[in-house]
């Protein structure tokens, strides 16, 4: 059997190598959603993505018998590790065969160079932090991901443990459609929380789209700051995801609460475009644009991205304000089927427990995985 050979991504046609081979590793996946290869080549490359303004990073690719089998990202994101006092090291952007060894030799590869940036233990996958995509899919292999969730081979999770990786935390989504039945006492506290007219709500405008999403970062900070992992975006990779959500967000489904003067909270629904990306094949074009005109009625689903409220409002019954404005908002746009959202860390028992008694449950899980390395 010929030997697993690891090789640093050094030119642009490793990068591209490293790109496609996502497409080696899915192609008779159904479910598989492919992504935009430009964008994946701009958010891998330093000087073109403002991630690596605070972070660095090492590419590998598994090669055997001449063609590459397996693909691994190792991370250093400064940002985390000024904000938590660690030495963290990254994973991400895995790709691999169901096989051991290459598995090995990849996660071996990449916490050899972590170890000598100085990390004292890895965690991934995070593509490539907490702000972008994350986590193995461990459940819901059934359906396709949702718009920047993550989708694997169900072997990735035992590929990690045998590489000697443990849980560390897991996130998850909740799905609810139009056939979910609200309860009573639900529907009815929102009702009675707008009506007493506290809180007003600030939508964006496309025009002043970057400038609306920094005010809604700002707010939306805050209110995660104490969470797990948590790490705030900086202004340039704000107007970078402003740069991409111009172009298919529906802007009745993002916008901040005020009371008074004062941002306490913000929600971010994003159409799932998952489908049209499938149709896309990792490229845009005229072709791409015939598509988006021809299958557009395809987008039936939505991404809830954010939503967060500061802690000194959350028993004010916020939720349930924003629960009554997206109701009404959404009797107007019968295309939307569902909302899948999260992700939720799963001990996030606040936000968890009012999903659960709302009758709903977790649809889908990720898990985060951590090892410690040898100093």
């Amino acid at each position: 059997m010929a030997r697993t050979e690891i090789r640093p991504v050094r030119t642009r046609a490793d990068l591209k190598t490293f790109i496609d081979l996502a497409w080696d590793v899915y192609h008779a996946d159904p479910n598989w959603v492919p992504p935009i290869k430009a964008e994946v080549a701009k958010l891998l490359t330093p000087g073109r993505h403002p991630f690596w303004r605070f972070s660095r990073r090492e590419l590998f690719v598994a090669w055997r018998a001449g063609r590459p089998l397996g693909r691994i990202a190792a991370i250093v994101d400064e940002n985390h590790n000024r904000q938590h006092h660690e030495r963290m090291g990254i994973w991400g952007f895995f790709e691999c065969p169901n096989d051991v060894e290459t598995a090995a030799a990849l996660f071996r590869s990449a916490e050899q160079w972590l170890a000598a940036e100085g990390a004292t233990f890895v965690r991934g996958p995070l593509n490539p932090s907490m702000n972008y995509e994350i986590g193995v899919l461990v459940e819901g292999f059934d359906q396709p991901p949702t718009l920047m969730m993550t989708y694997n081979p169900p072997f990735y999770a035992e590929l990690a443990h045998l590489c000697g990786y443990r849980k560390e935390k897991d996130v998850v989504s909740y799905v609810v459609g139009r056939d979910t039945p609200m309860p009573a006492w639900a529907l009815d506290l929102a009702k009675r929380i707008t009506e007493r007219n506290q809180f007003t709500l600030v939508t964006a405008d496309r025009r002043q789209l970057t400038a609306q999403l920094h005010l809604l970062n700002e707010v939306y900070n805050e209110c995660w700051s104490k969470n797990w992992g948590f790490v705030p975006m900086t202004d340039e990779e704000i107007d970078e995801s402003a740069r991409l959500l111009k172009y298919f967000a529906d802007l009745d489904l993002a916008f901040g609460v005020r009371h008074g003067d004062v941002g306490v909270a913000v929600c971010l629904l994003l159409p799932d475009i998952n489908p049209l990306l499938r149709r896309f094949n990792g490229r845009l074009g005229v072709r791409a644009l015939f598509q988006y005109l021809r299958y557009r009625s395809t987008v039936t689903n939505l991404r809830g991205l954010l939503f967060g409220v500061k802690e000194e409002y959350r028993q004010m019954g916020l939720p349930f304000f924003v629960l009554h404005h997206l109701l009404h908002v959404l009797e107007g746009k019968p295309q939307y089927r569902t909302i899948e959202m999260g992700w939720d860390l799963e001990d996030n028992a606040g936000i968890n427990l009012l999903y659960e008694e709302g009758g709903l449950r977790v649809r889908k899980r990720w898990r985060l995985f951590r090892k410690d390395l040898k100093t």
